[in-house]
């Protein structure tokens, strides 16, 4: 009877615990699971069912809050994108006070730092794996100029459908169709062709820096390797560096043939950035190689908010056929439905999380031209998983 006694408090704790790993899979996250130690107890997800990751992490904390919090220790949320670690939650838990009720969304810290206890707890069982599920997202892309004189503007619309599917910790495939939809750019753009069709690895190294390597065909017909890092001080979230190298060729698709260029091209950025959490906004200045060899410096400054990322941004390149100054704005906004979790391996089928456009107004076609590597990388995107961002989005939600 004794023994009873001391394993139940122990037990009860444990079937809390499952049962937050069983409401988090009804809601849609995958990669989720548990541990605990003599200190802390560690939820582990990944949000694919909410676009914005703010809400996605809000709900998952809701969850916890309700229904999975220990007591007397710490615990802790760690959040994967493709399972690879992101960000952690923690908050510690009175042991003398009601867990259910004493705990908020203000109480948790949220960082880069995984904690002690990560290195066990990475071991944990997992329900609702992530991995060879597929999902097909539809990316709208539009795009406009003003070159000729006798037209306001010339309009680029096309739908660009994609498939998605995670191989192992990190590695995606993703393989992308461009549909012209509104075609004034000329016939380059007139044939249905390939979009970016690449394999990408992320991993995740001590101290906070991540690498992400791609190959296969990007944007701005180019294709070929890309490689960028970043590196997240401990001591202070707020600033981080980032630098980017690339090895690329041309890359077109006409009359049905693909036509590809030596990997000759080599560009990269080195640069930092300074989020202002007061404010969500986020200052950018690079040194940059872009596709004509030209060297040049940029300068971004975006504001974040939960449904939309909007900024400006100016350049200046040194080449031999004009000034280099440039400038203009850019936007991100995401697209509904913000729900939608996958059925078991049916694949899904969405529309990409953000939409926008980089405007330049100097009309430059030629000097400070770059390219995408991932049909998701974007100014919104970037901050998804910024410690700061999601904080305020706990509060705020």
């Amino acid at each position: 009877m004794f023994s009873f006694i001391c394993l139940f408090p122990i037990s009860s704790m444990g079937q809390n615990a499952g049962n937050v790993v069983d409401a988090l899979v009804e809601l849609g996250f995958e990669n989720v699971g548990c541990s605990e130690d003599d200190n802390e107890r560690v939820y582990i997800l990944q949000n694919s069912a909410y676009k914005l990751n703010g809400v996605g992490i809000g709900k998952a904390v809701d969850v916890v809050q309700s229904q999975g919090m220990p007591d007397g220790k710490t615990c802790r949320i760690v959040v994967l994108d493709n399972n690879v670690p992101q960000i952690s939650l923690v908050c510690y838990s009175n042991s003398e006070a009601d867990s259910l009720n004493s705990v908020s969304r203000r109480d948790w810290k949220v960082s880069y730092e995984l904690g002690d206890s990560w290195e066990h707890a990475q071991k944990a069982e997992r329900k609702n794996s992530s991995l060879y599920k597929v999902d097909i997202v539809i990316y709208p892309e539009f795009s406009f100029k003003n070159l000729i004189i006798t037209q306001i503007y010339q309009i680029l619309f096309n739908v660009n459908p994609a498939i998605e599917v995670s191989l192992w910790k990190g590695m995606k495939l993703e393989a992308q169709v461009i549909f012209p939809i509104k075609n004034e750019y000329g016939r380059y753009y007139r044939q249905i062709r390939q979009g970016m069709i690449t394999f990408s690895q992320t991993i995740r190294l001590e101290d906070n820096v991540f690498l992400t390597g791609s190959v296969g065909t990007f944007n701005n017909f180019r294709w070929g390797a890309d490689l960028r890092a970043k590196f997240i001080p401990k001591k202070d979230e707020r600033f981080s560096l980032e630098a980017r190298v690339g090895l690329t060729g041309t890359s077109r698709f006409e009359n049905w043939r693909w036509k590809v260029s030596p990997l000759k091209v080599f560009t990269w950025s080195l640069g930092g950035n300074f989020y202002w959490e007061r404010y969500n906004t986020q200052f950018k200045l690079n040194l940059e190689q872009y596709l004509q060899e030209e060297k040049g410096v940029q300068f971004q400054m975006i504001r974040h908010f939960r449904h939309a990322s909007i900024g400006f941004w100016a350049m200046k390149t040194w080449n031999e056929k004009n000034s280099g100054v440039n400038g203009g704005f850019m936007f991100q906004i995401a697209l509904p439905p913000y729900h939608l979790k996958r059925k078991g391996y049916i694949p899904r089928v969405r529309t990409s999380n953000y939409m926008g456009i980089r405007y330049n107004a100097g009309n430059e076609q030629r000097y400070g031209q770059t390219y995408k590597a991932l049909p998701w990388d974007n100014i919104a995107n970037d901050n998804s998983f910024n410690p700061i961002f999601i904080k305020s989005e706990l509060l705020n939600y």
